[in-house]
């Protein structure tokens, strides 16, 4: 019998319970009842903006510490990373990609193997956008899968619903029921899903 999952769920929007949370809430409502779920709104965890070390010194950056090591113990704890970002430009929020910088740091931490660790994990997303057309977010697809990609990473796709006000994602009946088996194991081919 498989290990229970373990998803971390980070919430890269600027508002707090929009469409791109809801939709992502409605789709770990049909997870497994053992599945672990963590919960993190990086707007409230206040994470500075990264800084890159690879030049300065020795080219090592130093272990977490504050919201940084937050933020990296739920990393490493995960089986199943969630980026649930609104489609800003096209792509991650701000918040997102700060994160995804810090993978960078993680990289050169002596001693935490950031990537061999990562091997093997899934990251998905769950996007919400207010244009009617997939293709909008095939940016946002595309830097997860080859973040994904570089780090070993399963990559399981995008969730994407339409919604632009508070609540209209409610009203997408298409991605309100590919919500039902986004997080199913066994989905053949990762891709955006509406």
């Amino acid at each position: 019998m498989p290990s229970p999952r373990s998803f971390l769920f980070l919430l890269g929007s600027a508002r707090t319970g929009g469409n791109t949370e809801t939709l992502a809430r409605a789709a770990a409502e049909h997870l497994e009842p053992e599945a672990a779920q963590e919960w993190i709104r990086l707007a409230d965890l206040a994470l500075p903006p990264f800084k890159d070390l690879r030049h300065t010194g020795d080219g090592t950056t130093p272990p977490a510490t504050g919201p940084e090591r937050t933020v990296q113990d739920a990393t490493l704890a995960a089986t199943d990373i969630v980026i649930a970002s609104p489609l800003y430009w096209y792509s991650v929020s701000g918040s997102i990609k700060n994160y995804l910088d810090y993978w960078s740091g993680w990289l050169r931490v002596p001693g935490l193997d950031f990537k061999a660790r990562m091997r093997g994990r899934r990251l998905w997303a769950v996007t919400v956008q207010g244009d009617d057309d997939p293709a909008a977010a095939a940016p946002l697809a595309g830097t997860l899968r080859l973040s994904a990609e570089y780090m070993g990473m399963d990559w399981r796709g995008v969730l994407l619903g339409c919604g632009s006000r508070p609540g209209q994602v409610l009203r997408d009946d298409a991605a309100l029921a590919a919500a039902k088996t986004f997080f199913t194991p066994e989905t053949d081919t990762p891709g955006i899903r509406h």
